[in-house]
């Protein structure tokens, strides 16, 4: 059986439609006709119209050359672009639902995913806080992780989209435990044979010995010691104000961030269009653009498709390497 990589659509009145297409079109035909989109036929029509492609839309088994689309057929879709609308986020949902069939059953290597509105999911009575949580109910993992990935810097983090005060909360041994050694053997399976691994503080200068909180002591140094003696090369905490500038310089393949901003701030003022979203500890393998679904200028085929063609190489070189990560 061939093993597709299956890209999402994502929310149909964002920029996805027009990004997927503008992607595909700028890749070999040799890409094009191993890429199945889960999405909208009429969205993807009118995307390709937009954006001046000269590339017809055809069934997934067609051997002609064009953009292969699994069509998901969704009452109620506005048939325009650029609006927030419950029937969109019920779209993003069935399309990630169908792709993670679609691996499950082994005819997807890889998902791309294309940006959805959290929004308008919650709309649609799917209360996820993204795509990462998502695909870990989705699949029954237990637990999963994000991981941006850049040329420079790359950042994995112990939680995502909660509250600060809750991130916190989150930061425990077990779980910092856990995200360096997921870190750890997705770099390996990437072809880093000794990842070099950073751990970023929670607190301003990691509490200073307590002054400014005993997080760092308690919680984040005791999984630093466990994973170094268990053969991690991994530093820290580290102040987290200078630990991304050493990364960035070379001292580091991977960050550990404690929480949803402080790995997603220098992630996006590094790499902003070419920053890859993946989710590991999933039985699954994902990855995604690092942005929004930018409803100002759906439509208009001026979406930088730049973060897709990335997401579609980094998807490309995790078919390509054995997978070593298991479901958390």
């Amino acid at each position: 059986m061939t093993r597709s990589i299956v890209i999402t659509m994502g929310d149909p009145s964002g920029v996805g439609a027009d990004l997927t297409v503008k992607a595909l079109a700028d890749r070999p035909e040799s890409l094009r006709r191993s890429a199945i989109v889960v999405g909208d036929r009429d969205t993807l029509q009118r995307a390709v119209g937009i954006c001046g492609l000269d590339l017809p839309i055809v069934e997934p088994g067609s051997t002609e050359d064009g953009i292969r689309v699994a069509h998901v057929p969704i009452e109620g879709l506005p048939g325009r672009f650029g609006v927030l609308d419950p029937a969109c986020g019920e779209a993003a949902f069935r399309y990630i639902e169908r792709a993670v069939r679609m691996a499950e059953a082994g005819e997807a290597a890889c998902i791309v995913t294309a940006p959805i509105n959290k929004e308008a999911l919650n709309a649609a009575g799917h209360h996820y806080d993204g795509h990462t949580g998502m695909l870990a109910h989705l699949t029954g993992s237990k637990s999963s992780w994000m991981l941006l990935a850049s040329e420079r810097l790359s950042v994995v983090h112990v939680s995502t989209h909660v509250s600060l005060k809750d991130a916190i909360g989150r930061a425990t041994t077990e779980r910092v435990l856990e995200t360096i050694r997921t870190g750890h053997r997705h770099l390996r399976r990437m072809g880093i044979e000794a990842p070099r691994i950073a751990v970023a503080g929670i607190n301003p200068h990691c509490g200073e010995n307590g002054l400014f909180g005993r997080e760092d002591d308690d919680a984040i140094a005791p999984a630093v010691a466990q994973a170094r003696a268990e053969g991690i090369d991994v530093q820290g905490p580290i102040s987290a104000d200078t630990v991304y500038h050493r990364a960035y310089q070379g001292g580091f393949d991977l960050v550990v961030a404690q929480y949803h901003d402080q790995g997603h701030i220098p992630i996006k003022l590094v790499a902003f269009d070419t920053a890859v979203n993946v989710s590991l500890g999933l039985p699954i393998d994902r990855c995604s653009v690092d942005h929004g679904t930018a409803f100002d200028i759906a439509g208009t085929g001026r979406a930088n498709h730049g973060n897709m063609l990335s997401a579609l190489d980094y998807a490309a070189r995790m078919t390509g390497a054995a997978r070593t990560e298991e479901a958390a």
